[in-house]
């Protein structure tokens, strides 16, 4: 079972994945130190942490395409 699913962080805003990619960090942290926790643990921490993170660029992607696209507008105007 997943850790985090990808419709729960299209549900998350920016400072929600903010903190959330925070303790994500620090948990597989503290599950590297420990040498007893599973292997499956660590993977789904990773799997958690590249779904917030390819959320994030994707939305930068989408809000600097949005401003090139606006400017070009502007210069198609004149």
């Amino acid at each position: 079972m997943p850790i985090l699913k990808n419709s729960e962080v299209r549900k998350m805003n920016d400072k929600e994945m903010a903190d959330k990619l925070q303790d994500l960090k620090m948990e597989l942290v503290r599950a590297n130190v420990t040498a007893n926790k599973p292997r499956a643990k660590t993977k789904e921490l990773k799997r958690a942490i590249s779904r917030i993170l390819t959320m994030i660029n994707s939305q930068k992607q989408s809000k600097s395409q949005s401003k090139l696209g606006s400017s070009q507008k502007k210069e198609l105007k004149k």
